[in-house]
């Protein structure tokens, strides 16, 4: 048996050696009975900015654990460690022809499981492996040509390799473990196992990707790139093989569709088949950068500090007028704000960071929720055209040639003041940002920013910078599928990921793909 123990605090002048020293004096025991001890959470506690607190969850074994435990039974952040169920593979029990689409977390993942369970499993990419589509994001951000099938968007990793690459996941499920020990696998850094809000960092997970192609090839799994699907056959009712590219087919079982929210196109192609799509919220807003010692002094009480992690933050208000959320989406600490357009005449930005979060400036989405009502229109694709629309307001507001428009906060928030100061490139000019959003977005950020900044003073100021737009916040409709994850129109189709409308982000696309591939593996092997 282990034990575990949360909430242990330290100064920042205090060394990690002083844990057990620590652990020994909550629980009143010796010092010396504590044998082995490791962390396995780590995170900050700024409520008190005269004293901001490292705080530690440590799991160690100590001698009389059980008596220990009895003596302590008044301490409750004092548990015993419950095994946690590890991740078996399944093996199938006969052949299994698998068509994967798209190699973002939920295609990666999936097609991970599926190959080491022993299916042959074909993975298609529309976009390059990632050292070219890094030539390519770096050609755009030189202001020299979009490329639409290689960008921020589409490519090896998915839109997350050019984010944060964070892991936090809302949802506490078993296989989250998993997927960060099989990360670190891949070369991701050992921290994100125990760090409170994980994350790779862009620069680290580009090498993870590498790694990760290079294991499901060693299962001997297809992977192709440049391979968009452009259409699928069915026979006897039952999807039987994807074509791509307008002329290949590949025959498959099921084919596992984890194309991410921005394949427009093949959205238009699952429309076009009568798959059962429905509408669904997302959010759309702006960034907004600041510096970074100016987020650290708001958050931490200091610019910076040798132990403490570049200083993130979270927003939120409803309001009480309108009923809609307006909130803070993706926070880059020490990042830059990214031209993440995919498609011509249409202009999108989010947010990066490499893993040491050390640029001069910090940014962040400022989103308002749009629901179904706000696109006027039936069509399942009619949030994809709300989304649209708003980039190309933003591709005229900025000029034209691929610049991203930009307001100082407070000349949006007040009419005039405010410097403009960005990170975006190829680079950002001064517009009116309103132009480039819906009404009910710039009137929710206009009440929401007062709000904020009581939260966080200096938050509102005129080192704040707005770049618009932020569109790709989620999908923007759901590929619909019953308990099995199947399609409810379409047998042998699995839509899986965010882009399918089931998950928001890399850990939660991962385990998306996981728990679809095992219900798959699990259900042929009851045939």
């Amino acid at each position: 048996m282990s034990l575990r123990l949360r909430e242990i605090p330290l100064q920042l002048d205090e060394d990690e050696d002083l844990i057990p020293t620590k652990i020994a004096g909550i629980l009143n025991i010796p010092v010396a009975d504590i044998h082995s001890w490791k962390i396995v959470r780590k995170g900050v506690d700024a409520r008190r900015k005269s004293s901001v607190l490292r705080v530690y969850t440590v799991e160690f074994n100590c001698l009389n654990e059980t008596a220990v435990r009895t003596k302590n039974q008044h301490i409750t952040t004092l548990v015993e460690v419950k095994n946690t169920p590890c991740f078996d593979t399944v093996s199938l029990k006969s052949k299994l022809k698998i068509l994967v689409v798209g190699m973002g977390p939920a295609g990666l993942f999936s097609a991970l499981s599926l190959a080491e369970a022993g299916a042959e499993v074909c993975l298609i990419e529309r976009g390059r492996p990632i050292a070219e589509r890094l030539e390519d994001v770096e050609h755009f951000h030189s202001g020299r040509g979009l490329q639409g099938e290689s960008n921020i968007q589409f490519g090896e990793g998915g839109a997350g390799t050019f984010s944060d690459g964070k892991l936090t996941c809302r949802i506490n499920h078993p296989l989250a473990a998993y997927i960060l020990q099989r990360l670190v696998a891949f070369g991701a850094p050992e921290e994100i196992l125990w760090q409170a809000k994980p994350h790779i960092g862009s620069d680290r997970l580009r090498g993870v990707l590498v790694n990760f192609r290079k294991h499901l090839l060693s299962l001997g799994v297809d992977i192709q790139f440049s391979s968009r699907l452009s259409g699928f056959e069915t026979a006897n009712g039952q999807l039987s093989a994807g074509i791509v590219n307008d002329s290949r087919v590949i025959e498959c079982d099921h084919l596992l569709l984890a194309i991410g929210h921005s394949a427009r196109d093949t959205y238009q192609v699952l429309a076009d088949k009568k798959v059962q799509l429905e509408q669904k919220s997302f959010a759309l807003g702006l960034r907004v950068e600041h510096p970074l010692e100016l987020i650290n002094q708001i958050q931490y009480g200091m610019a910076s500090h040798p132990k403490l992690p570049s200083a993130d933050y979270r927003l939120a208000w409803n309001d009480p007028t309108t009923k809609r959320g307006i909130y803070s989406f993706c926070m880059c600490p020490g990042g830059v704000v990214v031209n993440a357009s995919s498609e011509a005449d249409g202009l999108v930005v989010n947010g990066m960071s490499d893993f040491r979060r050390a640029a001069p400036r910090s940014n962040s989405a400022l989103v308002v929720t749009v629901h179904p009502d706000d696109f006027l229109a039936a069509d399942a694709l009619a949030g994809v055209q709300f989304q649209r629309h708003w980039e190309q307001a933003a591709y005229v507001a900025g000029g034209g040639g691929w610049h991203a428009p930009a307001q100082p906060l407070l000349e949006f928030l007040h009419g005039r003041g405010g410097q403009l100061d960005s990170s975006c490139q190829p680079q950002v000019v001064h517009a009116d940002l309103t132009t480039c959003l819906p009404d009910f977005v710039s009137h929710g950020l206009r009440q929401a920013l007062p709000v904020f900044n009581q939260r966080m003073r200096g938050f509102v100021g005129p080192e704040a910078t707005l770049i618009g737009v932020e569109t790709r916040t989620s999908a923007p409709l759901r590929i619909l599928r019953n308990q099995l994850g199947e399609s409810i129109s379409h047998p042998g189709l699995f839509p899986v990921g965010e882009g399918a409308g089931y998950a928001g982000g890399i850990m939660s696309a991962a385990l998306d793909g996981l728990k679809t591939a095992g219900i798959i593996v699990n259900t042929h092997n009851s045939f």
